[in-house]
């Protein structure tokens, strides 16, 4: 007989797993893998799966997707409710006569390789494809364990929410904050300090790499002082450790000093104009610039060109920027960090000026009350309260330490004040006390501060929950001073991108409809008093962009670009061509006549300006802005970021997809925003009448013969047949010259007569195609790809949902084309270098299966990891596909999701799929062969970065599926300490295989040593059996 509660246990921690959701035959097949046979049902009673998932009601909840399959989710917590109730009385006190739902269906964003958001130093996820999204699993509480706690060299350098960095860029930095406070400074003011100088948080992992940098600081502890304060003093070498170059700076220099044989000598120094154009530039791209991309960016914001002899002779730049090396073997390959520019006479007062705003702002009521800190997680979850201005949103933060402490809070006052003993009034309100006030509705006690005060009636601010109410002053109690240690949970936020249409009554009305009330996902761009924030709304199938669709509230919906059924148009342009047969064009219209007119001025403004204020230094999803298409300026929306330099964009006025480099945007200039922001898309999406659209339709050929004729002609001309409204899809007859009323004429009637249309019914076509940017080689980098030559994608309806993707490709042999066979000569990277056996180090679990396998990642130099994908996505999306023959045990680049990955291929399928596994990762695919392409030397030279490993100190077993989850719970996707037992070498390094301990040091008192775990968790089973 199946054990009811381990069945429930089974699929709850499946479902935790996949908080966007699972359809239920994916749920059936996720619990086979995980326990080897299919869900019980009938042994637990019941006829259907259906019906039992129905009784398990407090671990899982059913409902229907778009598509009609049967989804299934995790039950929402009682925190879920508890937040249901808080924005219930919210609006209640607002009476605003309407049902607020919340949203309690959290999704927590899609884990994806690494990247790095805008910094070395940190790391994002979710619209971003991220992999350190630290989820809270449970911890077993294992006592014995504390006694391990004497193994002090295991205390990890890690926090939970840590991330790679580069320590050469912090010792870097940390030399110009010690050379400002050579008398020394509080270790403990070191993280606020260096915020403020370089607009970044100093990683957490380098405060405790700090006693190892002997050559960069001293740290001294002070008799006098607490235990936890240190004080920092530069090195005593500090002088000399300045003057040389470093060395990751060494094979530049030797590399260049001899083509200095004919030029004439370069200078030593940089004139005080350039430096400071330099420096400009660089102060745009805080967290990091390519100096391979410099000169251009120079010549297209200063209008001259940038002296060859700075890429050069890079340590010109070291006393404005620091230059780290992340390809080692590249040294030409350098990202430069712009140096703080501090004004040392101001510093102390301005950090004098800070504290004192601070204390300030602590002192309310005669009391003190801690600060609100914002949560450390870049995605938390917070309740939208209220906004009478984007810039000032009121939320309240959603988790541990947060909304759960506010709960507890009041559950605490409600059992205080329902003593009559305790049950003081507060006599005398004045204006900014604190006060609890006694709620009207329900009995609970709200803490409260007094705004205004009448003869009967007061005014009070709820600190907690971000609204006012007038109520009577018999309400009101003093406030006992034990319920002044939370910080006030009610704060605000600025919203990304809205700071000109702060007020717009359209986009308040807009964000009130879609955001107030209900509990949101955040993604913190800028950390300061007020947050600037994107909120995403993903209780939907597709995550909603709250910010983006504030913004096309403003659109003038007279400006659309017309789309009336049995209406012809001439001068139609099509953009862009889908491998699925849709298309994307521009019809004449009032919108587009005026899109072209502001372009034009833009165009113009842009030339006349010199200054690097157009530059985007803070992309995020759902931006606006503009970049070059053919030579002209366009107006693009991003929809993915690769990190903090590679992003992907849509042309939304071609319906044309592409990957750039951030330094490609720019921002739409100030005196045309309000313009461009008021126009509609003008991409129209289309597809040809009577022909179908579904996956599989189309064969390469029909789609290369639509391109063909489609873009080639300037002057196509269409009628509409149909619009579907939902889609905004139009359905058309499309011709090549203006006799558009002989339908037998159009490209419709000419290609289903064609023998394109009558393809095989065996050609495999695959529903992800890669996302397409090819180019030629004389194209500029900053020029998206020919459109004449292959097609994109067409546009995305929600700039939150996955890009569409385009090029659908045959198998090799039903091709005309001789397909490619990749070099063999290729050499692989070199084996990653490891410890010796006994030594201790950093890593991350991406992939673990049970004790006897999971994959780790050294946590040293995945930041180079994370600059290597990047170049992948920047390549690969330039790249023609062509045909490519694909062999087993061979290593590839392929697409998986919206990153390339180093991959080695498993086995090739009959169907057209390829089964890989993903060498840097561990993780195991099923991709389309149009998705694979050949791995290029530039991208052999890192290591792979996945290792293969088994837990030491437990004896090798078959391990059950209980025990697989709670090993899973405890290290997967999480920074650890691995202490190296054996190496097991092989030929190949992706069969390679370590035996570690592992040792999860993220607890202040206590180091875990999970094979004590695994190995009491296994005598438990076995004495239960």
């Amino acid at each position: 007989m199946a054990d009811y509660e381990l069945v429930k246990k089974m699929l709850r921690a499946i479902l935790q797993s996949s908080k966007s959701g699972l359809p239920l035959s994916r749920l059936q097949a996720e619990y086979k893998e995980l326990t080897g046979e299919a869900i019980p049902h009938k042994q637990l009673g019941h006829a259907t799966l259906d019906t039992l998932l129905h009784s398990m009601s407090s671990v899982v909840r059913l409902d229907r997707g778009r598509s009609g399959e049967v989804m299934c989710y995790a039950t929402v917590g009682n925190e879920m409710a508890h937040i249901t109730k808080l924005a219930a009385r919210h609006h209640t006190a607002k009476k605003t006569g309407r049902p607020q739902v919340v949203n309690c269906q959290m999704r927590v964003k899609p884990s994806a390789p690494l990247v790095l958001n805008g910094r070395t130093d940190k790391v994002i996820l979710g619209i971003v494809p991220v992999l350190l999204f630290w989820d809270r699993l449970p911890t077993m509480s294992r006592n014995h364990l504390k006694d391990k706690t004497l193994y002090k060299p295991f205390r990890s350098r890690l926090t939970p929410h840590s991330s790679p960095y580069s320590p050469k860029l912090v010792q870097s930095r940390l030399k110009e904050v010690l050379s400002k406070h050579s008398n020394g400074l509080w270790v403990s003011k070191l993280p606020q300090l260096y915020r403020e100088l370089y607009k970044q948080d100093l990683p957490s992992e380098a405060l405790k790499d700090l006693e190892e940098w002997t050559h960069i600081c001293t740290i001294e502890k002070p008799c006098s002082s607490k235990p936890q304060e240190l004080l920092l003093y530069p090195a005593k070498d500090i002088s000399q450790t300045t003057t040389p170059p470093s060395p990751a700076m060494t094979p530049t220099a030797n590399k260049q000093s001899p083509p200095t044989q004919n030029p004439p000598a370069s200078p030593t120094v940089l004139s005080a104009d350039l430096k400071q154009k330099l420096g400009e530039l660089l102060l745009k791209y805080s967290s990091g610039l390519w100096a391979h991309a410099l000169p251009k960016l120079y010549q297209d914001t200063y209008k001259t060109k940038l002296p060859e002899y700075v890429l050069d002779n890079l340590p010109l730049l070291s006393d404005i920027c620091t230059i780290d090396y992340p390809m080692p073997d590249n040294p030409k390959r350098a990202i430069l960090y712009v140096k703080a520019v501090e004004d040392e006479n101001c510093n102390q007062e301005d950090l004098a000026d800070l504290r004192a705003r601070e204390e300030a702002g602590r002192r309310i009521s005669y009391q003190t009350v801690p600060p609100l800190l914002i949560p450390r997680e870049e995605y938390p979850s917070v309740l939208v309260v209220e906004a009478s201005n984007t810039n000032s949103v009121v939320l309240r933060y959603i988790g541990e330490g947060y909304s759960k402490a506010q709960e507890k809070l009041e559950d605490e006052m409600k059992e205080f004040y329902g003593q009559d003993n305790t049950k003081k009034s507060l006599v005398s309100p004045s204006s900014g006390q604190l006060t609890a006030v006694h709620a009207e509705e329900e009995e609970e006690i709200l803490r409260a501060q007094v705004c205004e005060v009448m003869s009967e009636k007061v005014k009070v601010y709820y600190v907690d929950h971000g609204f006012s109410e007038v109520i009577s002053k018999s309400k009101l109690l003093e406030l006992h001073e034990k319920f002044f240690r939370l910080p006030f949970q009610a704060t605000k936020c600025k919203l990304a991108g809205l700071e000109p249409f702060s007020q717009e009554p359209v986009v308040l009305k807009k964000f009130d409809s879609m955001a107030s009330g209900k509990i949101l996902l955040a993604e913190i761009l800028e950390r300061n008093d007020i947050p600037l924030m994107v909120l995403y709304d993903t209780s939907q199938d597709d995550d909603v962009n709250i910010n983006a669709a504030c913004l096309k509230a403003l659109q003038d919906k007279s400006l659309e670009s017309p789309m009336q059924v049995n209406s012809a148009y001439m001068n139609v342009n099509v953009t862009s061509v889908s491998s699925d047969g849709t298309f994307c064009c521009q019809l004449p219209s009032r919108g587009l006549t005026k899109l072209n007119e502001v372009l034009e001025k833009a165009e113009t403004y842009f030339h006349s300006q010199v200054t690097s204020e157009s530059l985007v230094s803070r992309p995020f999803c759902g931006k606006s802005c503009l970049a070059r298409f053919k030579g002209k300026w366009s107006r693009v929306e991003i929809t993915n970021l690769h990190g903090s330099r590679v992003l992907d964009i849509l042309f939304v006025d071609l319906g044309v997809q592409a990957s750039v480099e951030v330094i490609e945007l720019r921002e739409i200039p100030p005196p045309f925003l309000r313009d461009l922001t008021a126009i509609p898309p003008q991409a129209v999406k289309c597809c040809l009448a009577d022909l179908s659209v579904s996956v599989g339709s189309w064969t390469p050929d029909a789609v290369q013969w639509l391109r063909d004729r489609a873009l080639q002609c300037s002057d196509c001309s269409l009628k509409i047949a149909k619009v579907e409204e939902s889609k905004r899809l139009a359905h058309v007859y499309l011709f090549t010259s203006k006799n558009f009323h002989d339908l037998s004429r159009s490209l419709n009637h000419q290609l289903a007569e064609s023998d394109l249309w009558k393809h095989q019914k065996d050609v495999f076509l695959s529903s992800q195609g890669p996302l397409k940017t090819p180019s030629s080689p004389k194209t500029p980098p900053t020029t998206p790809p020919n459109t004449n030559s292959t097609g994109n994608s067409s546009p995305s309806t929600n700039g939150r949902s996955k890009a569409p993707q385009t090029s659908k490709k045959v198998p090799p042999q039903s091709r005309t084309t001789p397909p490619i066979t990749p070099p063999r000569n290729l050499a692989l990277p070199p084996v990653l270098e490891l410890p010796p056996a006994g030594h201790n180090i950093d890593i991350y679990v991406s992939v673990a299966c049970h004790p006897g396998h999971f994959v780790l990642q050294p946590w040293q130099d995945m930041y180079k990891l994370v600059v290597l994908m990047g170049e992948m996505i920047l390549y690969y999306n330039k790249t023609e596909e062509k045909p490519l023959t694909v062999e087993k045990n061979q290593v590839y680049a392929a697409k998986v999701e919206n990153n390339w990955h180093r991959v080695l291929v498993k086995g090739v399928l009959t169907n057209g799929l390829v089964s890989v596994y993903e060498l840097d990762y561990g993780k195991h695919e099923l991709v389309s062969c149009t998705l694979l392409r050949p791995l290029i030397q530039e991208f052999r030279q890192l290591p792979f970065q996945g290792i293969t490993a088994q837990l030491a100190g437990v004896k090798p077993r078959q391990w059950s599926e209980e025990a697989s989850i709670v090993f899973r719970n405890h290290v997967e996707k999480k920074p650890l300490v691995a202490q190296l037992d054996s190496v097991q070498d092989a030929a190949q390094p992706w069969d390679r295989k370590v035996t570690v301990f592992l040792v999860d040091t993220s607890q202040e008192d206590r180091d875990v040593w999970v094979h004590d775990i695994m190995a009491e968790f296994a005598d438990e089973l076995t004495k239960a059996a």
